[in-house]
């Protein structure tokens, strides 16, 4: 079973690992990141994180963080 969006960790400028690249794919998917998914989460990251938040009308987390309520609104969007 997943874990809910509420347990997963805050991801921010400068993480690193298999969470950050799942936000790559799944950025990628919208056509937010065509970058490769190598797991920095580099300003490129934090710059399409801004931009899906803005395109989705996303509240909740500050800008460029990939918190709870940006996590829940990309979970719902893509596989």
């Amino acid at each position: 079973m997943p874990t809910p969006p509420s347990e997963q960790p805050t991801l921010r400028r400068h993480d690193t690992g298999p969470q950050v690249v799942e936000l790559q794919r799944r950025l990628a998917q919208l056509g937010l990141w065509s970058l490769p998914q190598r797991g920095r989460y580099d300003q490129h990251l934090d710059d399409a994180v801004r931009r899906f938040q803005a395109k989705c009308g996303v509240r909740g987390d500050s800008p460029g963080v990939y918190g709870p309520a940006s996590r829940r609104r990309l979970e719902s969007l893509t596989s």
